[in-house]
């Protein structure tokens, strides 16, 4: 109230109450800021740790041979295609690579196509993965990742 009586204006009492609630708004927003701030860090965390790729283990690598009994198809072109595989024993969900690579090899997988493939067992979550490092069909090879399991694709 004096600073405003210095420069000849006195707030009448409803002016004084506006002025209080909008400092307490200020300081109330100071607070939530950090907050807000830190949770929406430890949300984005949260998504980063949940959508990782799996890490390919040269450790458990196998080769493997069977029939494709699915293609899953990603939503988007650079989501993950995976094939179910099944074998003289079991089926397993093989972790190929991006969409837009296959489109780029000009690579197309089919219900019942024979293949063999070299790949990584690994568990994500309660899942267990093959994440294929070489697929053959026929007479083509489609390389994926390197020897040490690192992908081939940008």
């Amino acid at each position: 109230m004096e600073l405003f009586a210095d420069h000849g204006f006195i707030p009448s009492c409803t002016q004084g109450r506006a002025m209080l609630r909008l400092s307490l708004i200020r300081r109330s927003t100071r607070f939530s800021r950090p907050v807000i701030s830190s949770i929406a860090l430890l949300s984005a965390a949260a998504l980063i740790a949940q959508s990782t790729p799996p890490k390919y283990d040269v450790q458990t690598e196998t080769k493997m041979k069977g029939s494709v009994e699915e293609v899953k198809m990603p939503p988007t072109a650079k989501g993950i295609v995976h094939l179910l595989l099944k074998t003289d024993t079991d089926t397993a969900d093989v972790y190929l690579c991006p969409k837009s690579f296959l489109d780029d090899m000009g690579v197309a997988f089919d219900k019942g196509d024979q293949i063999t493939l070299t790949g990584s067992k690994i568990k994500q979550g309660d899942a267990e993965l093959i994440l294929a490092r070489e697929v053959v069909r026929g007479t083509d090879s489609l390389v994926l990742r390197d020897a040490k399991g690192n992908p081939v694709w940008g």
